[in-house]
């Protein structure tokens, strides 16, 4: 068992005032992040991912997936996202790294609150010690956020210009998809550095091919357009019969991916 610290966010984690300029108008949000639970290294302390759950869900079921895993150098942090209206819920209010509709190609995208969620999780990151890798893993929404972390890091910042402050070493997703792909490649292929950090950058996507809440084909498109956006080392697995959620023969294969992307090793 993992020590289990869980951390009252109303004390330790700042509320994150986002502008959002619309014409002649400045509309502000502010967004209070749930609780975050953390999972100790059990060896060396060698790496530590934030892992972020799907729409709906909070930091406790990250700690619970995450705790038994074979991977005694890595701290885990799993934060919960703010409580929100969620369009695709008709407006029902519920845990949600970002505000979304239907999914679909031309779907608008809430960058407001990917914004807001990815400078959280970076925040979360950016005191660990500068010997410690650090990279961002998650389930469906949080894979998505995973996924935009990814290219932020990519671009050097955020999509309303700030500077994105971490080194991310490592990038998981499970069964989500990539918000903004369309305008990807446009994005990085203008910048030599941006096409140098992605192509510096582990990435791990899998789907199950019978997911029938964010389809087997959004999985397909994120690896396709980060790969051709210049992220050269792209995994891509699928999964036969495996609809949404996770199953230990796909945390068997993160576990295998992070030991052997991040170099971990050793228990002392």
């Amino acid at each position: 068992m993992g020590i289990h610290q869980s951390i009252e966010q109303g004390e330790l984690i700042n509320k994150y005032d986002l502008y959002k300029h619309n014409g002649s108008r400045t509309a502000r949000r502010s967004l209070e992040f749930g609780k975050t639970h953390v999972v100790r290294p059990k060896g060396k302390h060698q790496a530590t991912i934030v892992w972020l759950h799907g729409l709906g869900d909070n930091g406790l079921s990250s700690y619970q997936l995450l705790e038994s895993l074979p991977l005694p150098n890595i701290k885990w942090i799993c934060p919960t996202a703010p409580t929100r209206p969620v369009t695709i819920l008709g407006g029902f209010s519920c845990t949600a790294w970002f505000d979304m509709g239907e999914l679909s190609e031309d779907g608008p995208d809430d960058w407001e609150g990917l914004d807001a969620s990815a400078s959280h999780i970076a925040n979360l990151l950016s005191t660990e010690p500068a010997d410690v890798k650090v990279g961002i893993g998650g389930f469906s929404m949080g894979a998505a956020v995973a996924q935009y972390s990814a290219t932020c890091f990519a671009m050097g910042r955020y999509g309303n210009g700030i500077p994105y402050p971490v080194n991310l070493r490592a990038v998981v997703g499970l069964s989500g998809w990539l918000p903004g792909s369309r305008s990807l490649r446009n994005k990085i292929e203008v910048s030599h550095e941006a096409r140098r950090r992605a192509a510096s950058l582990p990435v791990l996507l899998s789907h199950g091919i019978s997911d029938d809440v964010v389809l087997y084909k959004y999985g397909e498109k994120s690896a396709q357009s980060l790969s051709s956006a210049g992220f050269r080392y792209i995994t891509f697995k699928s999964y036969d019969g495996l609809g949404h959620y996770t199953v230990p023969r796909e945390m068997d294969e993160v576990s295998n991916w992070l030991s052997s992307r991040l170099g971990l090793g050793g228990s002392t």
